[in-house]
């Protein structure tokens, strides 16, 4: 029974941490390269009436070319809280609203905006980290509990811990090799 206890922990950290690189990843995609592309605006969300949206499920957002998005709206009585939206985010693109449709150029990346993007890119994989070693931690003192209350053996405490750590420098190792490939993928012009 203890033994299950312990694995059932290794498991729920071992998914637990994969969700972790995985939001690293996902993070990493609004950064933006020099082209342009949908994903750069996942993270933008939209005062709509009183709740704030994803924009991406307010508005299609299609790349006609590779230094241009184009934002149509659903209901296009929003367009100015898009519009502003995008301005007040992080990712420093200047909209221009037709009235119909909003067009965002994607100006070329100049050095000082590489390294803001190298910085964000290493803030992004730290957050992931700390979120991993959150549930190690976590997953750690569930497993001294288990020995504390005499549920499981010292052997298997110890096993369980190792495990931890192995799982803990593989994510972190994950995480690191991400944030690397996307830093490469910033400094390139």
């Amino acid at each position: 029974m203890a033994a299950e206890a312990v694995e059932e922990i290794e498991m729920d950290a071992e998914e637990r941490m994969s969700k972790s690189v995985y939001s690293v990843k996902q993070n990493l995609l609004t950064i933006r390269t020099g082209r342009a592309s949908a994903n750069m605006l996942d993270r933008v969300e939209v005062d709509y009436y009183g709740a704030m949206t994803p924009l991406n499920q307010m508005a299609s957002i299609s790349v006609p070319s590779a230094q241009q998005l184009n934002v149509d709206p659903y209901d296009k009585s929003v367009i100015g809280d898009i519009e502003r939206a995008i301005l007040d985010s992080d990712v420093g693109l200047t909209p221009n609203n037709d009235g119909t449709l909003i067009r965002i150029n994607i100006p070329a990346l100049t050095e000082d905006r590489r390294k803001e993007m190298m910085k964000q890119c290493k803030a992004i994989g730290e957050e992931g980290k700390v979120a991993v070693r959150n549930i190690r931690r976590d997953c750690v003192d569930s497993i001294k509990k288990l020995e504390k209350n005499s549920e499981i053996g010292e052997d298997e405490a110890k096993d369980g811990l190792d495990a931890m750590q192995k799982l803990t420098d593989k994510s972190t190792k994950d995480i690191d090799e991400i944030v690397a490939k996307k830093e490469k993928e910033v400094s390139t012009v």
